[in-house]
């Protein structure tokens, strides 16, 4: 498959999970307490309850926000939804996009692990739910469905070990996080070192997401209840200071071999971030980055990638700036804000040469994400069968 002679590689797909994934693939001593999909008329609902009372959102106010945005989701999607968000769904939504291949991330799971008290036990088998759930998902043709691993990080020790899983056993192609710290803990404090020692000995990209809403705090909460302001900041807010650790805060210094993508939050602001970054090495990086052998600029251009909007117009600047070898292509189907089904026509359209757009829709993301030109299976050549869900 090709789009208009273009092959595409989407960097950040998200599936739907079913509502009782949780309850169905959790550990049985977690059954009673797993998180479960909220459902209601609004056919992409993410919310998440836990039986204790809890959601995946700060915010508790019960009425929907129901502009011409959410009805056009709601007609786009309804097949989508009344259909189970299926694998056969989802193929069938790359194949009208003209997507080849595409590495796949949660919606209602963005969520489920922001919660800042969480006990370390319970978040582990939540994350390791989801894998499983993911992997019997990616079976339906493993040659475009490839998997990326949700962890959790209230114990380290866990973090590392379903890593190992994921890749080794899964077959997974990476591991995502969110930004937002849950755990009171930033980035390149030496708690994560054993997690991107990990990364580096198996080769395993990290894919560094956000979402709107988190349990924890975020850069953005300040704007409650106005969800379109805190729309529009948390997800470049929180991936900037993300990014401002691993560079900054001596992670790719440490870890040279570390590849990390910050993804679903525009590029544009990234030439401005890195320039202040560089800033601040020249004039006070002999105290305050003082692991640092190089500017952060640098440690960005050897080892970091970050995400285009199918629209973003501005990305041109990042280009001007960077080039285009940092940059990577997701469409964000099914979120309210992707541009499904034109996401790539959108893109096509950007004023970019072709070799650019060649780069960002197919070079870069295979590059990231260790696939080889021809896409070919994902899972393990050991693994056999599938993670069925656990006995009741």
């Amino acid at each position: 498959m090709a789009k208009n002679g273009f092959k595409v590689f989407d960097s950040d797909m998200h599936i739907m999970e079913p509502p009782d994934l949780w309850e169905r693939y959790i550990a049985p001593e977690f059954r009673s307490i797993a998180p479960r999909g909220r459902t209601s008329d609004n056919v992409r609902d993410l919310g998440v309850i836990f039986p204790d009372g809890g959601s995946n959102g700060r915010s508790t106010g019960a009425t929907p926000h129901r502009g011409h945005n959410y009805e056009r989701n709601q007609q786009l999607y309804r097949d989508h939804a009344r259909r189970g968000w299926t694998p056969d769904v989802q193929l069938e939504a790359m194949d009208v996009e003209g997507i080849d291949v595409a590495v796949l991330f949660p919606s209602r799971g963005l969520s489920v692990l922001t919660h800042p008290d969480r006990d370390p036990r319970f978040a582990a088998a939540i994350a390791r739910a989801y894998n499983d759930w993911l992997f019997d998902f990616c079976q339906a043709d493993t040659t475009r469905l490839l998997g990326a691993g949700m962890l959790s990080v209230f114990d380290i020790g866990d973090a590392v070990a379903e890593t190992h899983r994921v890749v080794e056993e899964l077959g997974f192609r990476a591991v995502f996080l969110r930004s937002n710290i849950v755990n009171g803990k930033n980035w390149h404090d030496p708690y994560y070192e054993p997690l991107w020692d990990a990364l580096e000995e198996l080769n395993i990209p990290l894919g560094f997401h956000e979402a709107t809403r988190s349990r924890s705090r975020q850069s953005a909460e300040h704007f409650e209840p106005n969800f379109g302001l805190r729309r529009v900041y948390a997800q470049p807010f929180e991936q900037m200071l993300g990014l401002g650790s691993f560079l900054a805060g001596g992670i790719l210094e440490r870890h040279p071999k570390l590849k990390v993508a910050f993804l679903e939050a525009n590029c544009s602001w990234a030439p401005w971030l890195l320039w202040r970054l560089d800033e601040g090495y020249e004039r006070e990086g002999d105290v305050f980055m003082t692991e640092l052998t190089m500017a952060p600029s640098d440690y960005f251009k050897r080892q970091c990638y970050v995400s285009v909007e199918p629209d973003e117009g501005p990305a041109r600047y990042m280009i001007e700036e960077f080039g285009s070898d940092q940059l990577v292509f997701s469409t964000d189907y099914p979120h309210g804000d992707a541009r499904y089904p034109e996401a790539v026509e959108c893109f096509l359209k950007l004023p970019l040469s072709d070799d650019d757009k060649r780069k960002i829709l197919w070079d870069n993301c295979a590059r990231f994400y260790s696939v080889s030109d021809v896409p070919h299976a994902a899972r393990s050549a050991h693994v056999e069968g599938s993670r069925q869900p656990v006995d009741k």
